[in-house]
């Protein structure tokens, strides 16, 4: 859904940017400037870092034991190409999208904040999901003892920031913003 949404806001911006060329209204640029300035925080604090983790998790994992993440039960309702559409192309994707566009990252301890408040609101959703429904989300997490559980959402909330930051000198390299 983050990267739907992401490559929505792309889209609008895009024709935004073509429809307002040549336009000398201050207005149209203003607001053309917020949907630039949206566009770049998403991708910065959702897009980027959330794309990278949900596939370098979803695949680790899978590899290793494919029944903690995504039960072959679920062949039968969901193809294939769908799973990688959802686990696999948003990798690619995100990477040509950081190629093709130069985007502002946020000021550091702004971004960073961002993504620990998405991670720290998607977990306590998780929890919340298996507080209603007494199922996880993730199968992964019925194996894991409470202390453990504790243990694993600090670590994939630090892991979720190290990939912040990696885009963040990822776009600086590809745009050699440091000149």
């Amino acid at each position: 859904v983050i990267q739907a949404v992401f490559f929505g806001i792309c889209v609008l911006t895009d024709l935004s940017s073509l429809l307002t060329k040549g336009n000398d209204s201050q207005e149209q640029e203003r607001q053309l400037k917020k949907l630039i300035a949206l566009r770049d925080w998403v991708m910065a604090v959702l897009a980027f870092p959330v794309g990278v983790f949900v596939v370098t998790m979803f695949w680790s994992i899978y590899i290793y034991d494919r029944e903690l993440v995504y039960p072959k039960l679920l062949d039968n309702f969901i193809p294939a190409w769908l799973n990688h559409g959802m686990h696999t192309t948003v990798l690619p994707f995100v990477l040509i999208e950081m190629r093709t566009t130069h985007h502002q990252y946020p000021s550091r301890s702004c971004g960073l904040a961002a993504v620990c408040t998405f991670a720290v609101g998607y977990i306590l959703w998780v929890c919340w999901i298996h507080h209603v429904t007494g199922v996880w989300v993730y199968p992964l997490l019925e194996h894991l003892s409470p202390g453990v559980k504790i243990i694993f959402f600090a670590a994939v909330t630090v892991i979720i920031n190290i990939f912040y930051l990696v885009g963040e000198v990822l776009n600086n390299y590809i745009w050699d913003t440091q000149k």
